[in-house]
């Protein structure tokens, strides 16, 4: 067993709580599992993560049959332990509506310890920028080959910036989606065509609706090669008559946008209202 901080023995074993929205796993948006933080046993993954606006990271499913579930001394609530050492995780609950799976584990983040998962030397990254990312992501994420689509912003100035910073156009920000893909099953060029035909990349300011330096038309290129294929596309399209304000930018760091954006409109059973798919090419 883990030695546990005065804190963390505290929640784990004598079943405290911690503060809502205090946790470091509230707002996670890297890929991988979450582990018990006293035994190391395996209980979560990002894939039945999703957020309730509780105050605490929450699944609606655990990996396997790691989680013993408890009912409170009260009757009211039920417990949930890790299945290997008892280690206090937090409640369970049921019938809120929040996905299909009609569950949530509402877990304390100081239980938990996060394991990201590692690159596959047959995936590789591309950053698009094309306005509003919950549309992007949209598109992106229902695309043949694509591993992950995260929403975030890259190309500004400030450290880790809030959604509220880069509305403000205070941080030089764009609203920019990283898509994991399969070399296997897709490549960036047929990735890059689907990001020219799912937005109008003549529009400078902008897109549809959405208007600042946050939404702008961009490619930010992890390599020459991908630098390469974007410029090739553009050319292929100024030939048809179109007027290319798409940017070709140097690779920046990436920043995960919060988690309340992150799959939006399949959590809101929503459409993109100013993306649409038109043939290009």
């Amino acid at each position: 067993m883990k030695k546990l901080t005065p804190f963390e023995e505290q929640v784990i074993i004598h079943k405290a709580t911690e503060a809502p929205f205090s946790g470091e796993f509230y707002e996670n948006n890297r890929v991988g599992k979450y582990f018990c933080k006293r035994c190391g046993f395996e209980l979560f993954s990002t894939k039945d993560q999703f957020h309730s606006g509780c105050g605490w990271p929450s699944f609606d499913d655990e990996i396997g049959d790691s989680v013993k579930k408890i009912l409170d001394a009260d009757g009211r609530r039920t417990e949930i332990l890790c299945k290997n050492c008892d280690g206090h995780l937090g409640h369970i609950f049921h019938g809120e509506g929040f996905t299909t799976k009609d569950t949530r584990y509402c877990v304390n983040s100081i239980s938990l310890e996060f394991i990201e998962e590692e690159m596959k030397k047959s995936y590789e990254k591309a950053y698009f920028a094309a306005g509003c990312f919950w549309g992007v992501e949209y598109y992106f994420s229902r695309e043949k080959g694509v591993i992950s689509a995260i929403s975030g912003y890259m190309g500004g100035k400030t450290e880790n910036p809030s959604y509220e910073e880069v509305c403000a156009k205070n941080t030089g920000h764009l609203e920019v989606v990283e898509v994991v893909f399969d070399k296997n099953i897709t490549d960036f060029e047929t990735l890059a065509r689907l990001f020219f035909e799912i937005h109008d990349p003549e529009q400078e300011n902008g897109q549809g609706p959405d208007l600042g330096e946050q939404y702008v038309s961009a490619i930010f290129c992890l390599n020459n090669e991908q630098k390469k294929i974007a410029q090739n596309l553009i050319e292929i399209l100024e030939k048809k008559g179109l007027k290319v304000a798409t940017k070709l930018l140097p690779m920046a760091k990436f920043w995960n946008a919060e988690l309340y954006h992150q799959s939006y409109y399949t959590r809101n059973g929503k459409t993109p209202y100013c993306h649409k798919r038109v043939q290009k090419f």
